[in-house]
């Protein structure tokens, strides 16, 4: 990257020098012409009326001055130029008043360039005055090319220079973050990056990856949890079932096998159960948002409760035109897994309060049973929770119910937690309701 970025640089010095060389020339060439045709011009208007006395003035910056006449003689000089001859013997011809000379002395050094003004009618008769400038370095076109080309040579030098040491001091930190991810594993993402107390943005990047890290490690954790506990939910009823119908083969009584094909059946439909739930927990995992439509939140919950048979009687007090967006096999699903996980665990009845809270509409379902622990009532939406014997697999869950509800309630936009109660078990779902206007909108569409 460094060497990219200075070979980038030296191509566009290199681009400039050449610019430099072909313009920078031709341009000084021009200003010190102009600046001798404005001197020759006034030296002119000096000489219109009368000859000058002693040495012609300096004009501006312009001070090797002559006047020669028609005879060639110099009749009047600046003070470096008296006793010298004529600087040119070019002379305006045809119709033009001026011409432009370039002079050099002996050996190619010292060279002028020289504007020559005629004037036919002077105080010397026709004549012509002569101004000249000496000639600037940068019209030495291969010595302006030596001179650019070695300043961009050390400038790009100590660009690079610069650059190397520079960007080598500010990368040194990322280059420590790059290897020490490369050196982190799916089996050990307990190492960290040092955090560089810089300040700059290198330490955020840091402290960034660090919070990634931390993320990774416990969704993988969680993940090996999650394996372990799914394996170990299936490997129980799948042995059980094993068990039954290699007995069932070795003494194959009818009285018995027809027994034990019963209870097989009881295993394979909870093996059913918790491989439903694993997929359907895969696609929460996904993220994937499923088409959604505007539903009523209580005619859903009552909807539920009139298509369900449950184990204890269920009381309900709903709250009409309470619209919520969402997807319908999905809230069915977090109202059912509610709605059964107050029925297993509940002991004589079970009451169900759809209202408005707000902007939010409320669900609450609550069970007379055992309740649970206020320390426990995060690790209830764990998967595969089981806090005691009250809430064991003996009831029949899958020890997944609550934690698809309550993702099925973050995805969309709501929340799933465990309520204060005096008795038994309170679950409290919010929703988001659809305002009035959205609601119509949605009607008219």
């Amino acid at each position: 990257m460094t060497v990219a970025t200075v070979a980038l640089f030296g191509v566009v010095l290199l681009v400039g020098v050449v610019t430099l060389c072909l313009t920078l020339p031709s341009w000084a060439r021009a200003q010190l012409v102009d600046r001798a045709d404005e001197a020759s011009r006034m030296v002119t208007t000096l000489i219109d009326t009368r000859p000058i006395q002693g040495p012609i003035p300096s004009q501006g910056e312009v001070f090797l001055l002559q006047v020669v006449d028609a005879k060639g003689e110099v009749v009047a000089a600046s003070a470096t130029l008296e006793g010298e001859p004529p600087l040119t013997r070019a002379v305006p011809v045809g119709g033009d008043s001026r011409i432009l000379d370039r002079v050099c002395r002996a050996g190619g050094e010292n060279c002028l360039i020289v504007v020559g003004t005629s004037n036919r009618s002077t105080a010397y008769g026709p004549a012509v005055a002569y101004a000249a400038v000496r000639e600037s370095a940068v019209l030495n076109v291969p010595l302006l090319a030596v001179i650019l080309g070695a300043a961009a040579l050390v400038l790009l030098a100590l660009m690079g220079w610069a650059a190397w040491i520079g960007v080598g001091r500010v990368l040194a930190p990322v280059e420590r973050i790059r290897s020490g991810l490369e050196q982190i594993s799916a089996t050990d993402l307990g190492d960290r990056m040092p955090v560089p107390d810089t300040g700059d943005e290198v330490a955020r990047l840091a402290v960034t990856v660090n919070d990634t890290l931390g993320r990774l490690e416990e969704a993988v954790e969680r993940q090996r949890r999650f394996v372990s506990d799914a394996s170990h939910e299936l490997r129980t009823p799948l042995t059980a079932m094993l068990v039954r119908l290699e007995a069932c083969a070795v003494r194959p009584d009818p009285e018995e096998c027809a027994q034990t094909l019963e209870e097989a059946l009881g295993d394979a439909r909870r093996l059913s159960a918790i491989v439903q739930d694993l997929l359907l927990m895969a696609r929460l995992d996904e993220g994937t948002r499923p088409a959604e439509e505007l539903l009523d939140l209580g005619k859903l919950v009552a909807d539920e409760m009139d298509r369900r048979s449950f184990r204890l009687p269920f009381t309900a007090c709903v709250e009409p035109r309470l619209m919520v967006r969402g997807n319908r096999l999905r809230l069915d699903r977090l109202v059912t897994n509610l709605l059964s996980n107050a029925d297993r665990h509940g002991g004589q009845a079970v009451h169900v309060t759809v209202s408005r809270r707000g902007d939010e509409g409320v669900v609450e379902v609550h069970d007379d049973g055992p309740g649970i622990p206020e320390d426990q009532r995060e690790a209830i939406f764990q998967r595969f929770a089981r806090l005691d014997t009250a809430r064991s697999r003996d009831h029949g869950g899958t020890g997944l119910g609550l934690a698809i509800a309550r993702d099925i309630a973050t995805a969309h936009g709501g929340t799933l937690r465990v309520g204060d109660s005096a008795k038994g078990a309170r679950l409290v779902l919010r929703l988001p309701l659809v305002s009035p206007a959205e609601e119509a909108q949605s009607g008219n569409e």
